[in-house]
């Protein structure tokens, strides 16, 4: 793009970067080719969806959303198999200029209905059903949430009771409450549906198993009998996803429509356990590995969007009467952008060490070695639930960065959220996630206590806790690292030792829980971002980065750890790990690097490398034309379209007319 056309400030904050951002968009998509790659890709999405005349969501109806999702998804699948895509970051770099910060209403059909079967299916039953899948004739959803019931799967109400006579179950949604509810693309889209429901066998509940459930016709697509369907109405965001509900009345699957690979029922009704109960939750790991990098990239859309207009957006002075400057030179928007600039990219580089988990554990599932189960469940658990939060407070910081502008659609900021706020409570509600981790845990404090064996990623319980930091004037990565594994340790054997104080008291194992359930939670969260830090510091120190990125990037680590050591202060230094000098040291030092950051501010979230259709923002714009776009996007306000809309001559003049004559007469 010529720099004739960009906004001067952009230009401008552009110039002033210490590095090349390019290095960096390298660092982030594996190197030169992948990157060629990435923007090939994009470039033919976005020419076509200019021909084919894609529309803003924000200027469409919800109807008009579904309707164009759709369309723009037959369209896409269409292309894929015409280019020969099948790399999934290649299909994913490709679709994400064509669903900028939307879904699909095929995306449950990719994301979980065709895993499930892959991965919880026997050998004849991925030979009849992924074929049938692939070829999107069977499209599919996988329903667990209940209207009345979530994350907590033992009370979820839907059944499946086994008919020995005729060697079928019988799914069944029993109260108002059974039904399910939200599932991505149940309303109208999906065919079938992976339904979760407690199996029941001669009277007895034999827990959770998954099941093959047709809901429409895959000719007339009408709902077939006992099967009531539809969508669930207008929500926060996510217009064009048809999140459905679903009441099966006593509705009869054959007994092969049981997926059992793991768990079984065998012709005469007997229940053949699997060696793990979790691994009948496999395809959910799978997902919660994904959102850590997914929220990585929301938040990196977000911060884009702020830091750019940050740049432009001029308001009031700093010296009096040398003129406004832009918002960017504020220290107090420095700090707000330059955190989450960190974040992201903490973030980022989580989520990859999170998915190279679930690659490597599962390659092990696969071959029957189920030791690392646990821990791939606790580790997935916890980092699904840290990034989100993290990834949500966020992208608010970045809106509000923005002021009032921020508030409108045609930032792009209010999409970004709503699309990726969601995350925070599917696939588990973060709070029962941590928890979950947190009972990982307290096993292996316990474990610890009893002189036995830990993962070599809590080793770290083992340190003493009664120890001080020995961080001095210059701050080294490995105290930082050492500082949140402290905390992490320190936080969760004091949990520990609340549980067994109150089970001393009397309280049963359960409300000893109850009672204990913020420290652990807290403790929880300190381990995910424990391992957030590391992940972090030691990928950037390993990196073959040259010299000026690696200086920056360092910087980065040093300001996301030491701004969650300033924001959690109490926690750090509780027990007398750190001092008010060490803490007064890192306060400051905080400062020092926003300074040395604010030049490269721009540059980084340049390297994110994400198109202006991407960010689908007027005020992200690479080109910085902020106002102009604000006010075409204005003018296309269907209000708009008149110059007297009819509701003046309904209702508002005629009141008018009614107050005249009320005045008149008093």
């Amino acid at each position: 793009m010529s720099t004739s056309t960009v906004n001067p400030e952009l230009v401008k904050a552009r110039t002033q970067a210490t590095f090349d951002p390019l290095q960096l968009t390298y660092f982030l998509y594996d190197g030169p080719e992948k990157t060629k790659r990435k923007r090939y890709l994009q470039n033919i999405a976005i020419k076509e969806c200019e021909e084919q005349g894609f529309k803003r969501s924000a200027e469409l109806t919800r109807e008009e959303q579904y309707e164009q999702a759709i369309r723009k998804t037959t369209y896409t699948y269409k292309r894929i198999v015409e280019l020969g895509l099948k790399d999934p970051v290649e299909l994913y770099m490709f679709k994400e200029p064509i669903f900028p910060s939307e879904s699909s209403p095929f995306g449950l059909h990719e994301s979980m209905f065709l895993p499930t079967l892959q991965k919880q299916g026997t050998d004849t039953q991925r030979q009849k059903w992924v074929p049938l899948a692939k070829q999107y004739g069977v499209l599919g959803t996988y329903a667990q949430t209940e209207l009345g019931h979530g994350t907590f799967l033992r009370g979820l109400e839907t059944t499946a009771t086994y008919d020995v006579k005729t060697k079928e179950f019988i799914i069944n949604t029993p109260t108002i409450t059974a039904s399910k509810f939200w599932p991505g693309g149940l309303g109208k889209t999906s065919n079938h549906c992976v339904v979760m429901a407690k199996l029941i066998l001669a009277g007895k509940d034999y827990g959770m198993q998954s099941f093959i459930v047709p809901i429409r016709d895959v000719q007339t697509h009408q709902p077939l009998p006992g099967v009531t369907v539809g969508d669930i109405g207008q929500k926060f965001g996510y217009g064009a996803m048809d999140n459905g509900f679903l009441r099966l009345d006593n509705v009869r699957i054959p007994r092969e429509n049981m997926l059992m690979r793991y768990a079984q029922v065998l012709e005469d009704g007997t229940f053949v356990s699997p060696k793990n109960d979790k691994l009948v939750y496999g395809s959910m790991t799978l997902i919660r590995a994904q959102i850590v990098g997914g929220t990585a990239r929301g938040l990196a859309k977000a911060v884009t969007i702020a830091t750019r207009y940050s740049a432009v957006r001029k308001q009031s002075e700093i010296v009096p009467g040398a003129g406004e400057v832009a918002v960017l030179e504020f220290q107090t928007q420095q700090h707000k952008l330059l955190v989450q600039i960190a974040s992201a990219y903490a973030l980022s580089v989580a989520g990859r060490a999170s998915l190279a988990a679930y690659t490597r554990v599962s390659a092990q599932i696969e071959s029957g070695a189920l030791e690392e189960l646990p821990i791939l469940h606790a580790l997935s658990a916890v980092l699904k639930a840290f990034s989100s939060w993290e990834m949500a407070y966020g992208i608010e910081q970045c809106r509000m960065a923005c002021g009032g502008h921020g508030y409108m659609l045609a930032s792009g900021l209010p999409k970004i959220y709503a699309h990726e706020v969601p995350a925070c409570t599917y696939e588990g509600e973060n709070v029962v996630l941590c928890l979950q981790t947190a009972r990982f845990l307290v096993k292996c404090q316990d474990a610890v206590n009893n002189g036995e064996k830990v993962p070599s990623f809590v080793s770290y319980l083992k340190k003493p806790k009664n120890v001080q930091s020995q961080l001095s004037d210059k701050i080294d990565l490995k105290q930082l690292i050492e500082a949140y594994e402290h905390r992490a340790g320190r936080m969760i054997a004091e949990a520990t030792e609340r549980i067994k104080s109150q089970l001393s008291k009397g309280l049963k194992p359960a409300e000893a829980w109850n009672e204990s359930s913020q420290m652990l939670l807290e403790a929880s969260l300190a381990f995910g971002h424990a391992f957030v830090v590391r992940a972090f510091i030691e990928t950037v120190v390993s990196a073959k980065l040259e010299p000026s990125l690696a200086s920056v990037m360092t910087q980065l680590c040093e300001l996301y750890a030491l701004n969650g050591i300033n924001k959690y202060s109490g926690q750090f230094a509780k027990g007398g790990y750190f001092n008010d000098r060490q803490l007064e040291l890192m306060e400051s030092r905080v400062y020092d690097l926003l300074a040395a950051l604010k030049p490269n501010a721009v540059a980084l979230v340049d390297a994110f490398d994400f198109p202006d259709l991407v960010l689908d923002s007027d005020l992200g714009r690479y080109d910085g034309n902020v106002y102009e776009a604000l006010m075409k996007y204005a003018e296309r306000s269907k209000l708009n379209e008149s110059e007297v809309h009819e509701a003046f001559y309904k209702y508002q003049k005629p009141f008018v007319d009614y107050m005249k004559s009320v005045q008149s007469k008093l």
